[in-house]
């Protein structure tokens, strides 16, 4: 009994050895040549991931002016503080010194100038007194002058009856003695009435002296002021204030601490002004800054919360950018409502800005969109924009996305001869190489021209280095480009031909959530199938058109 079920266990396995060699390699229907998804209907949101920091809307640095000794912390980490509240306080008692000092100097100048204002008054009295002198003496040599007069007319008269001899010598020797007296005496008053102006003279310059001394006096007392008021700022800075409120999000500063300000202003505190918004600095590449318009809203995780979702909106988009190992990137600040105070500075945020949002869109997997046949480059899910058309023919050098888009075209649809294909490659690469010579220090408008001028001088190349029949179907390609040109991406995509091979559809594509593709046109249908990857027969050759392909016998 055990040789026979020995026996007949040796014969099962030599027929099962012998129907797998000699099995056909064609494998069972089931075996597809591709793998294929239908196209359907459904929601495309596109975004833009990036990561950032969390930061307080606006952080005030909190330092000190001063130089000196830490000797009373009012404020420590999270302190909530109102603007002018004391956090800090420096030794203050040399300026103190300096102070009283400042104090005294200013009384004393006061005091002075009490004295040359009252030296003033005295000069404006003597001044005074003098001009009344000057008055009196006036007023005398007038009498005197009087006097003269009237001794002169009475020699006159006394003269006359002396002629006549009437008069006697004596009385005109008396009325000529009287005139000759009254003579000088009017001399001496005129003299005392010019010495008593010429000391009048004096009295005025003493009080223009005292008047420059009082001047000088009170801008003493102004300059001493300002030297007090400069000293009472620096005590006023030894108290260190919150200039806003808000909340202290860090201390660098110790009791007895000393902070040297000579060069620049140490921090000694960071204020968060309002903790209840805050922004994001995300770091947004340069290939996806051009998606980020302000108002887009705005989804995002922290580590401290994994379970939850917090919400934004982007604010801006700075136009400064950063090149970090040939990396360039931009800044963009994303306005977050922190109402629970969940949020804190420093935390790092994992962003997705929502760009596109469509719904109930005509799609297609981004799988069939990387599908090539065997033989043909792998293509991304997105070409350059209108490359399909005149347009996207005239920018096809901007570059090499759009270049190769053009390119694959002409090879579908015009099936150039191998010649053709290396002809029309050497005029790509020169297209590009030209116009990144051409551009640099171009204005916006000057580099349109350029472009359109390339694409004719682009579209005469192609079309010498086709054959007659060749470029008819060109030249209509062109023209339908141009009478019909289509917003979105050009692409393509496979589909099965009648004769089981892959076949090539053109469409033009919208945005992509990086799974699905919103075909914005072209000749596909909801629920037509296309293909999206080699099955397992995808790897060899058809036999034949029309057949499957058949595989040899295997040998093992």
């Amino acid at each position: 009994m055990r040789k026979w079920l020995i026996g007949s266990g040796l014969a099962a396995l030599v027929v099962a050895a012998g129907y797998w060699t000699l099995r056909p390699a064609g494998g069972p229907t089931s075996e597809a040549a591709f793998r294929t998804a239908p196209v359907d209907r459904g929601q495309i949101t596109a975004a833009v991931r990036a990561t950032g920091t969390l930061t307080p809307m606006t952080t005030v640095l909190v330092g000190s002016q001063l130089s000196g000794q830490i000797v009373e912390i009012l404020a420590d980490y999270n302190s909530q503080v109102k603007a002018g509240q004391v956090v800090a306080r420096l030794n203050s008692d040399q300026i103190k010194t300096r102070r009283d000092a400042a104090q005294a100097d200013v009384m004393q100048a006061r005091a002075d100038l009490l004295v040359k204002r009252a030296q003033l008054d005295r000069a404006r009295s003597t001044r005074l007194k003098a001009n009344s002198t000057v008055k009196d003496l006036e007023a005398q040599r007038d009498r005197i002058a009087a006097q003269l007069a009237d001794a002169r007319r009475t020699f006159e008269r006394q003269n006359e009856l002396f002629s006549r001899n009437t008069g006697s010598q004596q009385a005109l020797d008396t009325a000529r003695t009287q005139v000759e007296v009254q003579v000088a005496t009017l001399a001496s008053g005129e003299a005392q009435v010019a010495s008593a102006k010429a000391e009048l003279n004096g009295l005025d310059a003493d009080i223009l002296l005292a008047e420059g001394q009082v001047k000088s006096g009170e801008a003493l007392i102004a300059q001493r002021d300002a030297k007090l008021k400069d000293i009472l700022i620096d005590l006023e800075r030894t108290d260190i204030r919150s200039p806003v409120d808000g909340v202290v999000v860090q201390r660098q500063v110790d009791l007895g601490q000393t902070v040297a300000a000579s060069l620049s202003t140490p921090t000694l505190f960071q204020i968060a002004q309002d903790l209840r918004t805050i922004d994001i600095y995300a770091n947004v590449d340069e290939a996806d800054v051009g998606r980020l318009k302000a108002g887009q809203p705005t989804t995002f995780t922290v580590n401290a919360y994994p379970s939850r979702t917090f919400e934004g909106r982007v604010e801006m988009v700075r136009l400064g950018a950063q090149t970090i190992q040939n990396v360039v990137t931009y800044t963009g600040v994303i306005r977050v409502d922190n109402a629970d105070m969940a949020l804190l500075p420093g935390m790092t945020a994992n962003l997705q800005v929502v760009t596109e949002d469509r719904r109930d869109v005509l799609r297609v997997a981004n799988a069939a969109l990387r599908f090539r046949p065997a033989g043909m480059a792998a293509a991304t899910p997105a070409a350059a924009p209108r490359a399909a058309s005149g347009e996207g023919t005239a920018q096809a050098g901007r570059g090499g996305t759009q270049g190769a888009a053009f390119r694959e075209r002409i090879e579908t649809e015009l099936q150039p001869t191998p010649e053709q294909k290396q002809a029309i490659a050497a005029i790509m690469q020169e297209r590009r190489a030209g116009t990144r010579e051409a551009m640099a220090g171009l204005t916006e408008e000057e580099r349109g021209a350029a472009f359109r001028k390339a694409r004719s001088e682009m579209v005469a190349k192609v079309a010498a280095a086709l054959d007659p029949e060749r470029k008819a179907k060109f030249a209509a390609m062109m023209q339908q480009g141009r009478a019909a040109p289509q917003q979105g991406t050009p692409g393509r995509v496979y589909v099965l031909g009648e004769d089981g091979q892959p076949k090539a559809v053109p469409v033009m594509l919208g945005p992509t959530d990086g799974a699905y593709t919103e075909l914005v046109s072209g000749e596909l249908k909801e629920g037509q199938v296309v293909i999206i990857g080699g099955g397992p027969r995808a790897t060899t050759a058809p036999a034949a058109a029309g057949g499957p392909p058949v595989r040899g016998p295997r040998l093992f």
